[in-house]
């Protein structure tokens, strides 16, 4: 397997000084080529911090990110669609920045619409959808941009537990045909062991690296399956002792 996202021993810090916050301590992980790498830890450990860094938006203090030139694309909890642009208009838009003409951004948002199961949704609005609906336009959108790595920031976390878990299903779905390499960001443990090939726990503030869990359980899986559920109970435990300690 090859290595698609290298963090070698890397330092956020935001400011200097007395009012230094250290986000991300000395941060090791790879991401090899067609993982689903889940990442889970207490509220501020870093985790979307850790995503901004790999997606390019922001730049580490110490340390080295390597992606090896590959494209990324990044998904919020919020959909973050354009109001005033059709559901096909907000998929197109990627496309359109890459300088795709009018014809072939058309024919590639039907051909995304249908991966994400949306087909005859494109002249709608985002208001008109659901929550649900609008991530799967989202999910859309990220593909548009033909990124190597997908990074998802709870992108499931504001929707009702049905949905969600239908949506895990789709993402599931999409991440295997689309040969996919995801980093998904959640505070939820089941989701985190319901999806992912590996958890990775960080600690409270700073972000370190304190547990890399291997998921081998066989897909696709239930949220509530005795399996699930058991490795799930594992990792909370371990999540719950790093909180206590924070605490003290």
């Amino acid at each position: 397997m090859s290595t698609v996202v290298r963090i070698d021993d890397v330092t956020k810090q935001y400011g200097s000084g007395s009012s230094a916050l250290l986000a991300l301590d000395h941060v090791s992980l790879e991401v090899d080529k067609g993982e689903f790498v889940c990442l889970l830890g207490a509220s501020g450990c870093g985790k979307s911090t850790l995503l901004s860094l790999v997606a390019g938006l922001d730049k580490i203090t110490t340390g080295t990110l390597d992606i090896g030139g590959r494209h990324v694309a990044l998904m919020f909890q919020e959909a973050a669609l354009f109001p005033w642009l059709s559901v096909a208009g907000n998929v197109e838009l990627p496309l359109k920045l890459q300088g795709v003409g009018r014809a072939e951004r058309r024919k590639r948002a039907e051909e995304l619409l249908e991966i994400v199961r949306l087909s005859g949704f494109g002249h709608k609005r985002p208001h008109e959808l659901s929550g649900g609906m609008r991530q799967r336009v989202a999910l859309a959108r990220a593909l548009a941009q033909n990124a190597d790595v997908l990074l998802m920031d709870e992108p499931f976390g504001a929707l009702d537990a049905m949905t969600r878990d239908i949506l895990h299903d789709e993402l599931e779905r999409i991440w295997r045909e689309q040969e996919l390499t995801v980093l998904f960001v959640t505070h939820n443990v089941r989701e985190a062991v319901r999806l992912g090939d590996r958890v990775i726990l960080l600690s409270s503030r700073p972000g370190r690296v304190i547990e890399d869990f291997k998921i081998d359980h066989p897909r696709p899986r239930r949220i509530d399956s005795p399996e699930v559920s058991g490795q799930a109970a594992e990792i909370t435990d371990r999540l719950r002792a790093e909180v206590a300690r924070h605490a003290n």
